[in-house]
């Protein structure tokens, strides 16, 4: 796009076009000692869904790798690039391996399945919530054997994984725990659980084997990742820790990099019982849903409903639990008789809450010899960035772009908080520079690409062609 070079008599004019209400200050000075310059804008709230990168509504996707080769459906790149043109930028991706569950070894083949798919996801700017298992439950009841792998096996495989995973972290936000048991979710399994008859009864060798099963898969991964158990409990058993408030996370731990800081939450029945069906074990449930209700603070969680359970399975109270519990994303498939209770006015809400919601509500620059930035940003969503998110502020004079790193991780900008940073543009070069905030994503492999940042909530502002946030003010920087 065209970037403007404005003059500083001519900024009041430009900013009152630009954004409803302004400031503007300055002072008097001399053609030899001029004194700094201010001006602040304050900016409109908009009212859209904003399709921003690992948050929102998500399409939950599978494919197989049957024995014979048979199965693998591939991503297609228009179908995500519909999704990401209805507002959808992520997805949930289910790989069943049941040509694998006997045998140690994956083929070069199967990987570079998965890699293809990575790949269309990345170019069509979409992520991938990852999902590795090997067998599918079939009708209720479920009895054993249900044909999952057993320990050795899994951890083979995860070790063989590393690579892909590494490799792909840029479009993969964060890995469902999977690997054990029918959907990969941690219960019907014959190598987890000592009797698979009673899978909810576990025995202290069942629930280290399911240890090195969370290790290997966070060791697998590069620290900025996390994976999500099916339940608290497993997140407590993994970690040696009690429920309640006093296991969760405290502020100091948050993103430290430890295990307890890598291990978030996925819901697959959420509101749909007291329990969720089994998600929330302790006694009382108000344990687990205090526990939850922290630790999410800083960890990803998501899910999916799973039965009508009005009233609680419906919006009002729907939308009270997951700003409650800091939902990032909600499956857009299922349960569609849970989610058509919602109503158009419901979904929309969920649509730009789930997840953050930054919106910029006032920029000051000082200009001059030490000119300065500083910028004000709302969360209004349900949860704060569960990965690591730059701030830098990018200044465009005609042809010249300089990016000022601001001190911020936009992961601590926490709902219902305004954050305020500010930056010294001491390295700047002499000039008038256009002012705009970026939070691009972390990884170099995507960190300029539009489709990977974050675009505030406020009208007028998107450089859609920069993937940067325009401020609407112009900087003198002198020398």
């Amino acid at each position: 796009m065209q970037h403007r070079t404005i003059t500083t008599a001519a900024l009041a004019a430009v900013i009152a076009l630009a954004v409803p209400t302004n400031a503007w200050a300055s002072s008097s000075h001399s053609d030899h000692h001029p004194a700094p310059t201010s001006s602040t804008v304050t900016y409109t709230a908009s009212d859209a869904v904003i399709p921003n990168p690992q948050r929102g509504f998500d399409h939950t996707t599978e494919t197989h790798y049957r024995a014979d080769g048979s199965g693998y459906v591939p991503l297609d790149q228009a179908t995500l690039e519909g999704y990401r043109a209805d507002g959808v930028t992520q997805i949930v991706r289910v790989f069943y391996m049941e040509a694998f569950v006997d045998q140690r070894h994956l083929s070069r083949t199967w990987l570079k399945l998965v890699q293809h798919d990575y790949d269309t996801a990345r170019a069509a700017g979409v992520s991938v919530i990852t999902r590795f298992a090997y067998v599918q439950g079939g009708a209720y009841p479920y009895s054993a054997p249900y044909g999952d792998a057993d320990l050795p096996t899994v951890l083979a495989h995860i070790k063989q994984l590393t690579p892909v995973l590494r490799r792909n972290a840029d479009v993969i936000p964060t890995l469902q725990e999977g690997f054990i048991g029918l959907w990969g979710e941690g219960y019907y399994t014959d190598h987890f659980a000592s009797d698979p008859t009673n899978p909810g009864v576990l025995t202290d060798a069942d629930k280290d084997a399911r240890r090195q099963v969370i290790a290997a898969e966070l060791a697998a991964l590069p620290s900025s990742r996390s994976i999500q158990v099916r339940t608290m409990q497993m997140k407590q058993d993994a970690l040696r820790t009690t429920s309640g408030t006093a296991g969760a996370l405290t502020p100091q731990q948050a993103h430290d990099g430890s295990a307890a800081s890598r291990i978030g939450h996925h819901n697959d029945c959420f509101l749909a019982s007291p329990d969720d069906f089994g998600t929330f074990l302790t006694d009382p449930l108000s344990l687990d849903q205090d526990y939850l209700a922290a630790d999410s603070r800083y960890v990803p969680v998501g899910g999916e409903t799973c039965a009508v359970n009005a009233p609680r399975s419906e919006y009002p109270s729907a939308s009270a639990e997951m700003a409650k519990y800091h939902y990032s994303y909600l499956n857009l498939d299922y349960n569609k008789d849970v989610l058509s209770t919602w109503g158009q006015a419901g979904m929309t809400d969920a649509a730009k809450k789930l997840g953050y919601r930054f919106t910029l509500t006032s920029s000051t620059v000082t200009s001059g010899k030490h000119a300065a930035v500083s910028v004000s940003v709302r969360n209004d969503g349900w949860a704060a960035p569960y990965n690591h998110r730059p701030v830098q502020l990018v200044l465009t004079n005609g042809h010249r772009r300089v990016t000022v790193p601001v001190r911020a991780d936009a992961s601590s900008w926490q709902p219902g908080t305004t954050a305020t940073v500010t930056a010294s543009l001491r390295k700047v070069p002499s000039g008038k520079w256009d002012v705009a905030l970026a939070m691009p994503a972390a990884e170099r492999s995507v960190a300029r690409d539009p489709a990977f940042a974050i675009q505030t909530a406020n009208v007028g502002t998107w450089d859609a062609e920069a993937g940067v946030n325009e401020l609407g003010q112009v900087v003198t920087v002198r020398r």
